[in-house]
């Protein structure tokens, strides 16, 4: 069970999320957050943020579903039925708002909310998250790089200095953390999510190779790219099927 002050700074880091609105043409974050989405809808959120996001910076205003579709790679069908789930039909004739459009996925993602992330683990996966430009522009700051090895500590990655985790409680609060990134070791990640969680931290997306136990409240995303790489692996073994079967019916 968290101790009392976790659950204080949980409860102030709600508070200066909820406070975080950054997108005047986004519905508020607490609606937003209310909505029930289905999973398989919710990984396509993004992909449809990225394509109005490159529309905006065209100066495109209006996009058909047809238009919106076809850029994000999914079918009209699927793509207007996961836009319903934000309460988001468009205007037959006229399409979607590109700008508001892109606010109520923003929204329903709590991207307008201020979310400041603690990597630990400075090895080269988590040097290269704690240097990679893009969660800035996406909503995402990171504050904190930590690491257990006294010969990188203190060594400075961008403008960030790495840290003792040894002080990954103290860091947290200083810096304000309310989400982490778990690039350590398998052996000491349990542990280390441990700590996160009870310092009041409930969102974590871990890369190490081991399922963290963990409470309800607290979400975590496992990101296996040894995994990923065998789904490929499938994909293009059955392709290779598909076409030398496909070769043999013709030569018949």
């Amino acid at each position: 069970m968290a101790s009392e002050d976790a659950r204080s700074r949980r409860t102030a880091l709600e508070r200066d999320t909820g406070n975080g609105s950054k997108s005047a043409g986004a519905p508020p974050a607490g609606a937003a957050a209310q909505r029930h989405i289905p999973p398989a809808s919710l990984d396509r959120l993004p992909v449809y943020l990225r394509v109005l996001t490159a529309m905006l910076g065209d100066g495109i205003e209006r996009v058909s579903s047809d238009e919106l579709a076809e850029a994000a790679g999914v079918n009209s069908p699927k793509l207007r039925k996961d836009l319903s789930y934000l309460g988001s039909y468009g205007t037959r004739g006229v399409g979607y708002d590109v700008a508001y459009l892109s606010g109520q996925i923003s929204a329903a993602l709590g991207l307008t909310l201020t979310w400041r992330v603690a990597i630990v683990g400075a090895g080269n996966l988590g040097r290269a998250l704690a240097g990679y430009p893009g969660f800035g522009s996406r909503g995402f700051e990171v504050v904190a790089l930590l690491d257990a090895d006294p010969m990188v500590i203190g060594q400075e990655v961008g403008w960030l200095r790495i840290s003792p985790v040894d002080s990954l409680e103290a860091v947290l609060a200083k810096t304000r953390a309310n989400m982490a990134v778990l690039a350590v070791p398998a052996e000491v990640a349990q542990d280390l999510c441990d700590r996160l969680v009870e310092s009041g931290i409930t969102s974590i997306l871990n890369f190490a190779p081991v399922v963290l136990q963990a409470p309800d409240d607290v979400q975590i995303r496992k990101v296996d790219m040894a995994t990923e790489l065998q789904i490929l692996a499938y994909h293009a073994q059955r392709s290779q099927a598909l076409r030398i079967a496909e070769r043999a019916r013709l030569a018949r």
